[in-house]
């Protein structure tokens, strides 16, 4: 890893990398190469954002109804926050990731959903020395409880869920490769309140919050540098994360277009260290906003078309990203009769 992290402060390409504060001037290819999507070295805080039936929304699946299928996400980046300073770094030029997930949920009850997602990730940077790297990420569970619901005259119903969830690395891969490693090997809990309305005439508005403790992060080396401080372990201590998401839009007879707007704040961590690789436990803090979108595919009973879209256009130590994912989810419903969620 010391030999790694020569090579970035060493690359001739590091050197005259830092866009001087109130500069506007870029060239048009760097214009569209930033906005591009996020580095892996922030997919576990940008991937908050999903879509309908999900541990965000207020979504719930009727008893006995499982909702899945595959997903693909693509994001990359070449600009990015060093602390709030604007930076671009031509040792990675722009590093791409992409992911296919599987993800499932099913309703236990009426009133309880258990959901899971397995992504497999990989990485690659377009200039420089660094190799990309790929495997199984993270497993995450959650459990949703609707844990209050109630008519709002003949406007519509109000839903209040909980959800309990956490994340668990799936396989041995290095964190200590930022921003090339497929993930931040952090065992996570979080837990999350949403509050969700759903009128007759289609208007959908939602909004969650959610806290999120992490564990410490197990390094292949004896020592560390990060916030102004050395330390002498191979373990690190992750900052908790909270964060918030509000939707709003049309959702009706499976069809749902939605607006996103969301926010991240680390609790703790250090910026990017001048003329450094990111570091797995910096602060990640970020604003975004963008739409989602639930299509059924005509004809074909239960299938849906799942695509989500957003733009981070403020934060620290993150990239200025535009993210997507695409992909199509299928409802069965096991028992006769069972109502559509």
């Amino acid at each position: 890893m010391d030999f790694v992290r020569a090579l970035f402060l060493l690359s001739p390409f590091r050197r005259g990398t830092q866009t001087p504060p109130g500069s506007e001037s870029r060239h048009p290819t760097s214009i569209s190469l930033k906005r591009t999507l996020a580095a892996l070295v922030f997919l576990s805080s940008l991937s908050a954002i999903l879509h309908a039936q999900t541990i965000e929304d207020g979504i719930m699946l009727s008893k006995n109804t499982l909702c899945t299928g595959p997903l693909y996400t693509h994001d990359s980046w070449d600009h990015y926050w060093e602390g709030d300073l604007d930076r671009t770094n031509g040792n990675v030029g722009t590093v791409t990731t992409q992911s296919v997930s599987w993800a499932a949920n099913y309703a236990l009850t009426n009133r309880i959903n258990v959901i899971g997602d397995v992504p497999y990730v990989w990485t690659r940077p377009s200039a420089g020395v660094l190799h990309g790297q790929s495997g199984f990420q993270d497993l995450t569970l959650a459990a949703k409880f609707n844990v209050l619901q109630g008519q709002i005259g003949d406007f519509g119903i109000f839903r209040l869920l909980g959800v309990v969830y956490g994340g668990i690395p799936l396989s041995d891969y290095t964190p200590d490769l930022q921003p090339l490693s497929i993930g931040l090997a952090s065992k996570s809990i979080s837990t999350r309140v949403t509050a969700n309305y759903q009128g007759r005439e289609g208007v959908y508005l939602n909004g969650s919050m959610a806290y999120t403790w992490r564990g410490n992060v197990t390094l292949d080396r004896s020592s560390y540098y990060t916030n102004d401080q050395l330390y002498l372990s191979n373990q690190v201590a992750m900052p908790d994360l909270f964060n918030y998401i509000f939707n709003a839009g049309y959702r009706k007879r499976d069809l749902m277009i939605t607006g996103i707007y969301a926010q991240q704040q680390s609790r703790g961590g250090g910026d990017i260290r001048r003329q450094d690789m990111p570091f797995v436990s910096n602060r990640m803090n970020f604003t975004k906003a963008g739409v989602n979108l639930v299509w059924p595919i005509p004809r074909v009973r239960g299938l849906q078309y799942w695509f989500t879209y957003t733009n981070t256009f403020d934060g620290r130590n993150v990239g200025q990203a535009n993210t997507f994912t695409s992909g199509f989810m299928y409802l069965i419903h096991f028992e006769r009769g069972s109502s559509k969620p």
